[in-house]
């Protein structure tokens, strides 16, 4: 059984918790309907609030769009007023621009192109909305006004800041020194900065706005008349200034490089043009003669004009050339910014074509004198060509480079011309070889004494100045080859023409030699005519590279000449035989030693001696007048000469000196041995 009080504890806590219970349920009763009825009050009041927005809605949204409407109306209204504004604008421009367009754009170009910008504009308005309007005639009339003078101040532009260029710039532009390093081209400046700033914009408005291309014309005609001046500048320099190497240099370069010793042109032959001055010089001494030998008498008849260009005209035209090149490489940069790209290489074209026809027009009036003075067998004008188609050649790839692009009939000039030059030098080779083998035998035109041939120092002098020209003469010859050009042979087979031809020079002259020496009535003159000539050829070819050339085709031409001046020595050396003839053992009287001799036997001793002197100084009377230029064969001669007649003598003299043949002794024992010896020594010296 539970204890009663604990039973009765227990109770009362439940009751106590029931009691608790019934408070809380009481609690949240009353909670609820609190709840409830805030919830039917904010339901009312929702339904009120929303009542009242409805209301407030169906008012606004009628304000609202009456609004929006007004708005949009006054959107509207600001459009119109900014198109009517826009459009009076237009209306407003010719007044507005008039005098700007009228004074042109000289000093205010940017201000100018704005003003032309609003006429294009109003033009294009009035054409597309009014064109019967009288206003688009006003802006027409102002925008061509304004093209004109946009067109009219792009020619005053050019033309007042186009000049030629300074010779002394362009000599400073074509020359160059090895011993200075050279760092990349300085281009020419021919505009001012703002002068070319200001024609590129006119250039890209009249492209663009413009509708015209006359002023690209302009652009060709004026900068073409400058590059002309610019050349034809250089030329007077040289006229004026040319020195006696026919070399300038511009004082700016001179003043520069001061401590430089040596300059030379840039891609230009080096050659001295006294030296084949000089050559042309001798060789026309001896064209006068002409071919049928009567000096200053030619079968042609004269050729009215200069038949000569001097020094300074050779190197004027190489300089030109050179000039030239750089001028329009220089042109062609410049016109790249002004003139648009499509249009570039017809107004270049166009722009060079003066002064390129000015150089080819005198490069081929170059080969008309050479013509002309081959045809009076005057071959020394060749030489003329020479060191001038050399250059051609030389600049030939930078001609190509600099004209590319242009016209066929632009690029083929230079070709043109040089092969016109190869011909003509070519043929002047020919007939100059033709020319040495049928010079005539002319007695009057020998010289008296047997030295050198001018028809020798002339074929000599001539194949010298083929030295610096080796590679022109060869292909000029390598040109004439039949079906073939000069560019399709190897240098190796243009280097063994060329010996050819040298070797062709040296044969006839050899044969033309042989029967001038035939005109000497004299055979010992003769054979001293073709020693000098010989040796004189062979010590020309030694001391120059012509001996190298000719072993191209020959070998050991030296070897050859030398036997030739043998042979000629020994044909001369019989000429002594009638001297030494009368001395020789065979034709010596005999007699016994200390015996009286006979009337015969003295008579001849008399006659030996009287053969030799009178031999001796006929001989040595006559060739003292002769000539042997050089030292070493004279003193090889005299040398020979001694030891043929003064052994010979010696023992004659010894022999018969003490022998009673004569009471006048000193009549027939006229001369010493040593006597004989100095007669000998002066052979060949007119002084003696």
């Amino acid at each position: 059984m539970i204890p009663t009080e604990d039973a009765s504890a227990r109770k009362r806590d439940i009751e106590e918790k029931l009691r608790q219970e019934q408070e809380t349920l009481s609690f949240i009763k009353e909670s609820l309907e609190k709840s409830d009825q805030l919830t039917k009050n904010m339901v009312s009041i929702l339904s009120s609030f929303e009542s009242r927005l409805m209301q407030l809605e169906n008012s606004i949204i009628p304000v609202h769009k009456q609004t929006e409407n007004l708005q949009r109306l006054q959107d509207n209204v600001d459009k119109t007023l900014a198109c009517l504004d826009h459009v009076i604008s237009y209306y407003h421009v010719a007044k507005d621009t008039e005098k700007i367009i009228k004074e042109g754009p000289a000093g205010r170009l940017e201000e100018y192109l704005n003003c032309m910008a609003k006429i294009q504009k109003a033009v294009e308005y009035f054409q597309d909305n009014n064109p019967d309007s009288p206003e688009l005639n006003r802006v027409k009339f102002l925008f061509e006004k304004g093209k004109e003078s946009l067109e009219s101040e792009f020619r005053n532009l050019l033309t007042r800041n186009s000049k030629p260029v300074p010779p002394v710039v362009i000599l400073d532009l074509i020359t160059g020194d090895d011993d200075i390093e050279t760092t990349d081209e300085v281009p020419l400046e021919h505009l001012p900065e703002n002068i070319l700033h200001d024609l590129i914009r006119i250039s890209v408005w009249l492209v663009d706005y413009g509708r015209n291309l006359d002023f690209m014309n302009v652009y060709y005609q004026i900068r073409s008349n400058q590059l002309d001046r610019s050349i034809k500048g250089l030329k007077e320099h040289f006229r004026k200034n040319s020195s006696s190497s026919g070399i300038l240099y511009s004082p700016a370069m001179q003043n520069k490089r001061k401590d430089t010793p040596s300059k030379k042109a840039i891609k230009r032959p080096v050659y001295i043009p006294g030296t084949i001055r000089k050559a042309q010089n001798l060789l026309k001494q001896y064209s006068q003669h002409g071919l049928d030998g009567k000096k200053g008498v030619s079968n042609l008849n004269p050729i009215e004009g200069k038949e000569d260009l001097t020094d300074s005209e050779i190197d004027s035209y190489i300089h030109s050339i050179s000039a030239f090149v750089k001028m329009a490489q220089s042109e062609y940069q410049l016109l790249m910014e002004i003139i648009p790209e499509h249009h570039q290489k017809r107004t270049f074209d166009s722009l060079i074509q003066e002064a390129l026809d000015s150089l080819m027009v005198e490069g081929e009036n170059i080969v008309s004198t050479a013509r002309r003075a081959i045809m009076r067998h005057d071959y020394s004008a060749v030489l003329t060509i020479f060191p001038i188609l050399k250059h051609l050649k030389l600049m030939k790839q930078e001609f190509d480079q600099v004209l590319q692009g242009t016209a066929a009939s632009t690029k083929n000039k230079l070709p043109v011309l040089i092969t016109s030059m190869e011909t003509t030098g070519a043929k002047a080779l020919e007939e100059f070889a033709d020319s040495i083998k049928n010079d005539p035998d002319k007695e009057y035109n020998m010289p008296k004494d047997g030295t050198v041939h001018e028809l020798t120092s002339n074929a000599i002098l001539f194949l010298q100045q083929l030295l610096d020209f080796q590679e022109t003469a060869s292909a000029m010859l390598a040109s004439q080859e039949i079906g073939t050009s000069s560019s399709s042979f190897n240098s190796e087979f243009n280097r063994r023409l060329l010996s050819n031809y040298i070797c062709k020079i040296l044969g006839n002259l050899q044969l033309n030699l042989h029967s001038k020496a035939k005109v000497y009535e004299d055979t010992a003159l003769g054979a001293v005519f073709l020693l000098n000539n010989f040796n004189y050829i062979l010590k020309s070819l030694e001391k120059s590279e012509l001996i190298q050339l000719v072993a191209v085709s020959q070998k050991h031409p030296d070897k050859a000449y030398k036997s030739h001046i043998e042979e000629q020595l020994q044909t001369y050396q019989r000429s002594w035989l009638k001297v030494t003839t009368s001395l020789t053992e065979g034709n010596l009287p005999a007699f016994q030693p200390g015996t009286k001799l006979k009337d015969k036997e003295r008579q001849a001793i008399k006659d030996r001696f009287k053969a030799f002197n009178d031999g001796l100084e006929e001989l040595c009377k006559i060739q003292k007048s002769w000539a042997i230029p050089d030292k070493e064969q004279r003193d090889k001669i005299r040398r020979a000469q001694k030891e043929n007649v003064t052994v010979a003598y010696r023992v004659f003299w010894q022999r018969y000196s003490n022998v009673p043949f004569t009471k006048n002794v000193e009549k027939y024992i006229k001369y010493r041995v040593e006597q004989v010896e100095e007669m000998i020594e002066k052979l060949f010296d007119t002084s003696a």
